[in-house]
C-alpha cells in the first residue's frame, strides 16, 4: 500500500476525536476534519473543516482526495458510522479506521452490554464485508481498552476520586488491568496509519500500561505527598446493584458494570493483551507506568 498522507477524521473535537487529531498534526499528516453542518463544536485553527450532511453523497465528495479516514464519533453518531463506510471506499479511500477505541471483537462482557456493542459490530462487519469484496479498500480497528487517564478524571466509581484525594479499593484491589491514555490513543493511530501494511485489515491491540487498583493508588499517594482516604468495597455488590438498576431501567447501570467488569476478581477479563502480543512495538506506542498515570491525571484536573 502507498504511503498514507491525507486523513480526515469524524469526530474530532470528542474525548478520543480530540487527542487523535493532534496527533496526527504532529506526526506530519495532512488532516481534513468532517463534521455535520450543524455541529457547534470548535476546532483547532490551522485545520480545514468540511461541514457535510451525513448521507453517502455529500460524505464520498467531502472524502474524495483523502488516503485515510478516522471514526471517533461518539456513541450517538455510531449510527452513520455504515454510511461513513460506505462513502469512504465509493472515494477512494485506501484506509477506514472503524471506531472501536474499546475492548474489541472478542471481549467477554457481561450480556446487559450486548445492545450497546451490536450497532459498532455492525459497522466492523460492514468494513470487513466491503474489503473483501475491493481489496483497494482497507479497513483497521483500534483496541485500546481502559482509556485510563480520561476514565480516571471522570468516573471516581473507578475508584480514584482525585479533587477530594479519596479511593475506592474494590476486593484486594490486585485485579491487573490494561489501560491507554489520551496521548496513547493518539499515538495508536498514527502508528496504524505508518504502518498500513502490517495493520490492515484486523484489529490491533493497543496498551500503555497493565496495572492495578493498588498501583494506582501508591502512585497518587506518591505523587501529592499524602495519604488518601480510602474506602472499601466489593465487585459482588456494585455486579448487584448495576444489576438491579438495569432491570429498573436506571441508566447508572453502565457504569457500574463496567467497573465491576474491570475490577472482577481473579477473571483478567480486562488485560487486552501482554505486552508481546499486543501491537505496541508496531505501533511505536511508549509503556507508561502508575506514577505516569497519576501525574497525567492530577495535571489535567488543575489544569
Amino acid at each position: 500500500m502507498s504511503t498514507i498522507k491525507k486523513v480526515a477524521i469524524f469526530g474530532a473535537a470528542g474525548n478520543f476525536g480530540a487527542p487523535i487529531t493532534a496527533a496526527l498534526v504532529k506526526a506530519g499528516f495532512e488532516v481534513t476534519i468532517i463534521t455535520r453542518v450543524e455541529s457547534t463544536s470548535t476546532f483547532p485553527s490551522g485545520i480545514p473543516v468540511i461541514r457535510a450532511e451525513y448521507t453517502v453523497e455529500k460524505l464520498t465528495t467531502a472524502l474524495t482526495g483523502q488516503d485515510a479516514a478516522v471514526c471517533a464519533v461518539g456513541p450517538a453518531g455510531i449510527s452513520t458510522q455504515v454510511a461513513m463506510i460506505d462513502a469512504a471506499e465509493a472515494a477512494g479511500v485506501k484506509r477506514f479506521i472503524v471506531d472501536d477505541f474499546g475492548w474489541g471483537p472478542d471481549f467477554r462482557s457481561l450480556p446487559e452490554f450486548q445492545p450497546i456493542g451490536a450497532p459498532r459490530r455492525v459497522a466492523w462487519d460492514y468494513a470487513k464485508k466491503l474489503s473483501e469484496n475491493n481489496p483497494q479498500f482497507t479497513w483497521t480497528g483500534v483496541t485500546i481498552g481502559n482509556p485510563i487517564d480520561w476514565a480516571i478524571k471522570r468516573f471516581p466509581l473507578m475508584g480514584f476520586d482525585v479533587k477530594q484525594r479519596s479511593a475506592i479499593i474494590y476486593d484486594d484491589g490486585t485485579e491487573e488491568f490494561t489501560g491507554t491514555t489520551l496521548d496513547g490513543i493518539g499515538q495508536a493511530i498514527v502508528g496504524v496509519l505508518k504502518h498500513p501494511n502490517e495493520t490492515k485489515n484486523r484489529f490491533v491491540k493497543a496498551r500503555s500500561i497493565q496495572t492495578c487498583q493498588n498501583q494506582l493508588l501508591d502512585a497518587f499517594q506518591r505523587a501529592t505527598e499524602q495519604a488518601w482516604e480510602v474506602q472499601r468495597s466489593s465487585t459482588k455488590d456494585i455486579l448487584k446493584s448495576g444489576r438491579e438498576k438495569h432491570k429498573a431501567g436506571t441508566g447508572s447501570w453502565v457504569l457500574e458494570l463496567v467497573v465491576y467488569q474491570l475490577y472482577d476478581p481473579g477473571e483478567a477479563r480486562c488485560i487486552v493483551a501482554s505486552k508481546e502480543e499486543s501491537d505496541v512495538e508496531l505501533l511505536e506506542m511508549t509503556e507508561e507506568t502508575p506514577d505516569d498515570i497519576a501525574r497525567k491525571v492530577l495535571n489535567s484536573v488543575i489544569s
